[in-house]
C-alpha cells in the first residue's frame, strides 16, 4: 500500500496541530469509505479494524441513516435546534424508550449534553456532587474518561494527565479496578480502605468505572466485581455511574456493557456511536429521581445534535427492534475469540483480553503492538494499540462486518504477527 511520503511539508504538517495522532499511525489520505473498507486518495483500499474507535459500531455510511439523512437536509429540516423541541428529537427519544429502555425495565432521563463523551462524563460529574453534596469520586486504575479536566481528572493514565499542564486534578481517589493487582481481591481492599476512618478516603460522591477499559488495555470488568462496586456505592450513599462510552451500543455483544449484571445504574455516559452514523452526539442517562437540575444548569451550544437524532433513530429501529442483531454479534464474538485465540498462540507469553467484540491480544510490548500494527496498515488493514504501554492489540471491527472481511482482516493480522514475531519463537500451525 502506498502512503503519502512527499518531501515537502504537506497542509496537514504546515497547519494541523501537533496534537493530531491517528494519522501518524496511518499515513495517507482517505477519500471514502463504505461498511468495512476505507479508501484513500490512490485508490488504496483498507480493511477497517478501528471503526472510528467505536463510534463507527454500524460502519461506514450505513444506506439507511444515509437516506435519512438526506431527506431530512434536501427537506429543509432542522440543522440546528439548541435544545428546543424538534420533530427530530421526538422521534430519537420514542425509539430510544421504545427498544432500548423499556425492553430492558430502565427508566432514564435522556439528558442531551455537548457532543462528545467527555462533556457526558463532565454532567456525570457535576449532578453526582450536586446530589449528595460530596467533592470526592472514586475512579479506578487505567481508566480513561475523557481530556477535558474533571474528566481528565478520573483518567489514570500519566501521559493523558501530563496533558494537563499542572493544572488542578485533584477532589479524586483512584482505586485498584478488577483484577489489576493479580489474584489481590480489589473489591476487598477497597472495602477496608472505604471503612477506614484513617484511610484518607473521603466519603465518595460518586463511583465512576468502564464495564471494559478501553483504552487501558481491554481489562473487562466481571459480573462479581461490577455487582460489588454498585454494593459498596449505595452502602456508602454514593452514586453509581457507569462510562459505558466505547463498551456500549452493541460492543460487548449487548445494547450497554452491563446487561449480564444486575446492577442499576445512577447514571450512564453514552456517545461515540449513539449518532449510528459517526456524527457528534452524547447523552447522559439519569435515573429520574436524580434529575435535579434546574433549566440551563449545564448547558451548551451544541447540546443535542438534529443530524444525529435522524440517523441514531434509524439505528435503534434498524439494529435494536428485535434480538436478531445480537444473535448475529454472539457469533462475530466467537470468531474473534477463535481468531485472536490462533494469534495468541504464536506470541509467546501473550493472553487475549477483553470481552463481546471488544476484544484484542496484549502482546507484552508496546513496541511490538505498534510494529504489528504499522504492518498491518502496509498490508491493508486498520487497526490500533490500547493500554498504559500500548501493549494491546486491539480488534474494534464494526459490529455489522461480513463474516468474509472479518476473516479476511484476521489473516492480515495473522500475517503480521507472525512476520514481526522473532523466527526462533515456536508457532502454532497454520
Amino acid at each position: 500500500m502506498s502512503t503519502d511520503t512527499s518531501a515537502e511539508p504537506n497542509i496537514f504538517e504546515r497547519r494541523e496541530s501537533e496534537a493530531r495522532s491517528y494519522c501518524r499511525s496511518f499515513p495517507t489520505t482517505f477519500t471514502k469509505a463504505q461498511g468495512s473498507v476505507m479508501t484513500d486518495a490512490e485508490g488504496n483500499e483498507y480493511i477497517d479494524f478501528l471503526a472510528g474507535c467505536s463510534s463507527l459500531n454500524y460502519g461506514h455510511n450505513d444506506p439507511d441513516m444515509k437516506a435519512a439523512l438526506i431527506e431530512h437536509i434536501s427537506n429543509d429540516g432542522i440543522a440546528h435546534g439548541l435544545d428546543m423541541y424538534t420533530a427530530e428529537k421526538a422521534k430519537f427519544l420514542e425509539a430510544f424508550e421504545k427498544h432500548i429502555l423499556e425492553p430492558r425495565g430502565m427508566d432514564y432521563k435522556v439528558m442531551m449534553t455537548g457532543p462528545t463523551g467527555t462533556n457526558a462524563v463532565e454532567a456525570a460529574m457535576k449532578l453526582a456532587r450536586k446530589i449528595t453534596g460530596r467533592k470526592n469520586i472514586i475512579a479506578f486504575t487505567n481508566g480513561f474518561h475523557g481530556m477535558t479536566m474533571g474528566a481528565l481528572s478520573l483518567t489514570g493514565n500519566a501521559g493523558k494527565r501530563g496533558g494537563a499542564g499542572g493544572g488542578h486534578l485533584g477532589d479524586v481517589t483512584h482505586l485498584p479496578y478488577d483484577k489489576s493487582l493479580g489474584d489481590t481481591d480489589t473489591l476487598e481492599l477497597i472495602e477496608a480502605m472505604l471503612e477506614n476512618g484513617s484511610s484518607g478516603v473521603d466519603a465518595p460522591a460518586a463511583f465512576i468505572f468502564e464495564p471494559i477499559q478501553g483504552e487501558g488495555g481491554l481489562n473487562a470488568a466481571s459480573k462479581e466485581w461490577m455487582e460489588g462496586v454498585a454494593r459498596l456505592a449505595k452502602k456508602h450513599g454514593a452514586m453509581l455511574i457507569v462510562d459505558d462510552i466505547q463498551s456500549g451500543i452493541g460492543r460487548t455483544g449487548t445494547y450497554f456493557g452491563f446487561e449480564h449484571t444486575e446492577i442499576e445504574p445512577d447514571m450512564i455516559t453514552q456517545a461515540k456511536s449513539l449518532s449510528g452514523f459517526g456524527l457528534p452526539f452524547a447523552a447522559l442517562l439519569i435515573k429520574r429521581e436524580h434529575d435535579i437540575w434546574k433549566p440551563a444548569e449545564h448547558n451548551g451550544t451544541f447540546r443535542g445534535n438534529t443530524h444525529a437524532f435522524v440517523t441514531g433513530r434509524v439505528a435503534i429501529e434498524k439494529f435494536w427492534a428485535d434480538d436478531s442483531f445480537q444473535k448475529e454479534l454472539a457469533e462475530k464474538d466467537a470468531l474473534m475469540k477463535k481468531r485472536l485465540t490462533e494469534i495468541s498462540e504464536i506470541v509467546p507469553g501473550s493472553r487475549l483480553k477483553g470481552r463481546g467484540l471488544m476484544r484484542g491480544v496484549d502482546v507484552g510490548s508496546g513496541d511490538l503492538a505498534g510494529e504489528i500494527c504499522a504492518k498491518c496498515f502496509e498490508n491493508g488493514l486498520i487497526i490500533e494499540t490500547s493500554g498504559a504501554d500500548d501493549e494491546v492489540v486491539k480488534v474494534l471491527c464494526a459490529l455489522t462486518i461480513p463474516t468474509e472481511t472479518l476473516n479476511k482482516g484476521f489473516d492480515i493480522l495473522f500475517s503480521a504477527v507472525r512476520d514481526c514475531v522473532p523466527a526462533e519463537q515456536p508457532m502454532a500451525a497454520e
